[in-house]
């Protein structure tokens, strides 16, 4: 009895397997032949419709393009012109500070004893001055001591007022508005003069220097604005005045031109790269197609002509961009017909019919 139950519990692990597996099978095939009756067979000979235009030659005036780089228009490391303990440090890196905003305080605690007693000092002569002259008129004193209290008198309040301009000096203070970009120090520390312990930079106006060449230095022209775009806002168009001019080229034969722009809303950092934008006054004829017409990268541009019914891609060269529009070299010539919209399904030799 064991015997026959123990063979028929194989047969079972052998058998239900071999069912299951039979049935996913079965299933897979008829997945399959369903798929196959409901795929849409693409028919290449099927016209794709496209939008194109007809290439012709035009007046060409692109402007120049020159990059820079946005530069703070006031930066500088801060330093202690005496030694002390740094009692406090009242700012931290990104904060925005005011001109002769309080940013750290040295100790001065011994200065403000030593201008204690300076002043003690000063009380005393003063009230020896008034016996002295008093006593002089009368006779009873030689007139050399009234003078060498005066002249005590005066040394004191000279020492007085070197005391409190010492004192003032242990506050270090913003010399203009700006935003602390380096923290270099911590309280407890200790300043000297030559030790940087802050750094203190002025965006809310922006330098923007470029360098260009000898032959494009005529473009230029000191006080006249010019238009500057930022890379990181490609779509937005700054004002820049040209205050600057570099009177040596740098070691690469070029000079350094420099434009003012005003930072609104601090959007712009230090740092960041931008074009400016100069009007050519020579024109010329040209190829100029919209930027929509071209496929791949710039540097493997191509566009699709449209000859005797089909789209033939062709290989072109760009010469230069401006927004929508783009500049070529060489590729395609006035007459040819572009595809410039309707490129889903689009491929090389398709038959297109244009709308």
């Amino acid at each position: 009895m064991k015997n026959s139950t123990s063979l028929l519990k194989k047969i079972l692990y052998i058998t239900i397997p071999v069912i299951l597996l039979g049935l996913v099978v079965v299933r897979l095939k008829k997945n399959k032949e369903l798929a196959k009756t409901n795929i849409v067979q693409f028919n290449k000979e099927a016209a794709i419709a496209v939008i194109a235009d007809t290439v012709v030659l035009q007046e060409v005036a692109f402007p120049s393009t020159f990059s820079g780089t946005f530069e703070p228009n006031l930066e500088t490391k801060l330093s202690a012109e005496l030694q002390g303990k740094i009692n406090a440090v009242f700012v931290d890196v990104g904060d925005f500070v005011q001109k002769g905003q309080p940013l750290i305080q040295l100790d001065n605690s011994l200065l403000k004893l030593q201008l204690e007693g300076a002043e003690v000092q000063i009380e005393g002569l003063e009230l020896d001055a008034k016996r002295y002259l008093i006593l002089t008129k009368a006779d009873a004193i030689q007139g050399v001591q009234l003078e060498k209290t005066l002249l005590a008198l005066k040394a004191a309040k000279i020492q007085k007022a070197t005391l409190a301009e010492q004192i003032q000096k242990t506050t270090i203070k913003s010399p203009f508005s700006g935003v602390v970009t380096a923290k270099l120090t911590e309280q407890g520390a200790f300043a000297a003069p030559g030790i940087p312990l802050l750094q203190i930079t002025d965006i809310a106006v922006l330098k923007f220097t470029i360098n260009i060449p000898e032959t494009d230095l005529a473009l230029f022209q000191i006080g006249k604005s010019y238009t500057i775009t930022p890379d990181v806002m490609q779509n937005e168009l700054i004002n820049g005045k040209m205050y600057m001019v570099g009177s040596k080229a740098n070691a690469g034969n070029s000079y350094a031109i420099q434009f003012k722009i005003n930072n609104t809303g601090l959007r712009l950092k230090a740092g960041m790269f931008g074009k400016v934008l100069v009007k050519n006054n020579m024109s010329a004829k040209g190829i100029v197609i919209p930027s929509s017409a071209i496929i791949g990268s710039a540097a493997n541009a191509q566009v699709y002509v449209v000859k005797n019914g089909k789209a033939i891609k062709q290989d072109v060269l760009i010469q230069s961009t401006l927004q929508n529009q783009v500049l070529l070299a060489s590729g395609i010539v006035a007459g040819d017909v572009i595809v410039v919209n309707g490129f889903i399904n689009l491929y090389d030799g398709a038959n297109v019919t244009i709308k």
